[in-house]
């Protein structure tokens, strides 16, 4: 990121092409470094100049008036002895993009290389107004990706974050060490650095191909295939013996369980035919996962609630968050491909104990009134009922939504919500639903979100699921709902999950961003 890079000296050095390992780099270390001076100024006649010949950047126009009024027309980029090293070490990262994941073409290239190789023979206002409208650019697409209106059009609902460059840039100036990592959310760095290992495997080579006649490898079993599944494993660092025999030995069926976990396979160490499908998906296709996850995440704000909840539906899993800090995870069940859950952003305000389930329209016209006309004591059969124009199913350990829901009004009709239907937990693929999400620890969820309502025990919570009363309960304050969807996500101990594309939504990105 921008605030990523610094440099130790104050002197003036030649751009190199080598980028600097900007992990070390501090921000207050650029803000410190960066020039203050006074004296050198443009004319802002200037930068209707610079924008009438260079037409791209007329986007940031607004943004470059303002940057240059704020510092009342003073250069930021030059000082007394030329340009600052500042200027070099952005150069170095925007041309080095790829660690960001991002392949963006950068406008004016040629004449912003010649600018950075050759400054002293350069015009200095053209330089600068350059080294600024690149910055803006570089920024816009860091933080902020592709277009809002472009996510809409892949069905992500999420509100995008808002980003006032010029501010960001504004703040490093004055020494604010936080004004750009507070914009990303927390995943984003996570998967840099995975992106970062991944493209030092496609370096080292890769991995190569597993061949195997069996349909299943475990425990016992010898061949060339085992030796092929040990380098692969070594490879992804699964696999941290050096032993490469013929034998499935015990720390191989350890290292093949770890591999099933973070992929969304059944995690029982015998190598099945689809475990080796995803051990041989490319590292190159790994990479490009990554990135298309990294540009989810510049879609997605910092999340620094008190408490909130995320529900990842490639990974069908919900995780609840305190205070930055995960508090726990459970599996989830989400909506079936013809019945996609939605991506959005609700307020949980209320959960219902021993609900009634409401049936939906969808489902009453193709299913249940169907049904009835089939068997005309259906709806007892099933514990249901009219209601009005509606049908409902009334609360007890038949009902469809279970001893709980958590409901966070939206234009979707999704919540979360218990269920009686526990074994559907233990698939591996979890696309069960009409879109709603269903949880394997509701009971938990409850007591976390009630925690701080006294009143609720386990007990009182325990005897509410169980009640076949209905009833409501407010939670004394929202708490945010993000259903997301990413396919590469890094847990809590740091390890990278990858899930299958249930929705074919990164092929669709895929060729937005990639092709």
């Amino acid at each position: 990121m921008l605030a990523m890079s610094a440099c130790n000296s104050n002197g003036r050095t030649s751009i190199t092409h080598t980028t600097p390992n900007i992990d070390t780099l501090l921000p207050k270390e650029l803000a410190g470094n960066f020039s203050n001076q006074q004296e050198i100024k443009l004319d802002s006649t200037a930068i209707a100049r610079f924008i009438k010949e260079h037409s791209h950047f007329i986007e940031f126009q607004k943004e470059l008036y303002q940057f240059y009024r704020n510092r009342n027309y003073s250069m930021a980029w030059f000082d007394s002895t030329g340009m600052i090293e500042q200027a070099n070490i952005l150069y170095n990262r925007i041309i080095k993009m790829k660690e960001d994941g991002m392949n963006l073409d950068i406008p004016f290239y040629s004449d912003y290389v010649e600018i950075m190789e050759s400054p002293e023979s350069i015009e200095r206002v053209e330089a600068e107004l350059m080294q600024t409208s690149q910055y803006l650019h570089f920024a816009k697409k860091l933080l902020s990706g592709i277009s809002e209106d472009e996510s809409k059009a892949l069905e992500w609902y999420i509100p995008r974050k808002k980003a006032d460059y010029i501010k960001i840039l504004q703040k490093i100036l004055e020494g604010d060490t936080s004004s750009v990592n507070n914009q990303m959310f927390q995943q984003y760095d996570l998967l840099k650095l995975q992106l970062g290992k991944y493209h030092q495997i496609e370096k080292n080579g890769g991995w190569d191909t597993i061949h195997s006649s069996k349909k299943n490898l475990k425990y016992g079993d010898s061949g060339t295939a085992v030796v092929e599944i040990k380098k692969r494993l070594i490879k992804g660092g699964e696999f941290t013996s050096t032993d490469t025999s013929n034998l499935f030995n015990l720390e191989l069926e350890y290292a093949v369980k770890k591999f099933q976990q973070s992929h969304g396979l059944k995690a029982d160490g015998v190598v099945s035919r689809l475990t080796i499908f995803e051990m041989n998906i490319s590292v190159k296709d790994r990479i490009e996962q990554i990135i298309l996850n990294m540009e989810r995440c510049r879609w997605l704000p910092r999340i620094t609630n008190s408490s909130y909840l995320m529900v990842n539906i490639p990974q069908f899993r919900l995780y609840v968050y305190n205070e930055d800090s995960l508090a726990f995870s459970c599996k989830a069940v989400v909506g079936k491909e013809t019945n996609r859950t939605a991506i959005f952003k609700g307020d949980m305000k209320y959960i219902v104990f021993s609900p009634y389930w409401n049936v939906p329209n969808n489902i009453m016209k193709k299913e249940v009134l169907p049904a009835i006309k089939k068997k005309s004591n259906y709806l007892s059969d099933n514990h249901m009922e009219w209601s009005g124009n509606i049908i409902r199913q009334l609360p007890g350990p038949w009902n469809a939504l279970g001893g709980v829901k958590f409901v966070f009004p939206n234009g979707y009709d999704i919540y979360l919500h218990d269920t009686p239907s526990k074994m559907l937990f233990n698939e591996s693929t979890r696309t069960f639903s009409h879109g709603c999400i269903r949880i394997s620890e509701p009971k938990k969820l409850a007591m976390f979100l009630l925690s701080n309502q006294g009143q609720w025990t386990e007990e009182a919570i325990d005897s509410a699921m169980i009640s076949r009363i209905e009833k409501f309960v407010p939670l004394k304050k929202p708490v945010p709902v993000y259903v997301v969807y990413l396919t590469a996500f890094v847990d809590s101990d740091g390890v990278l999950n990858f899930s299958k594309d249930v929705y074919s939504r990164d092929l669709q990105l895929k060729k937005m961003i990639l092709n």
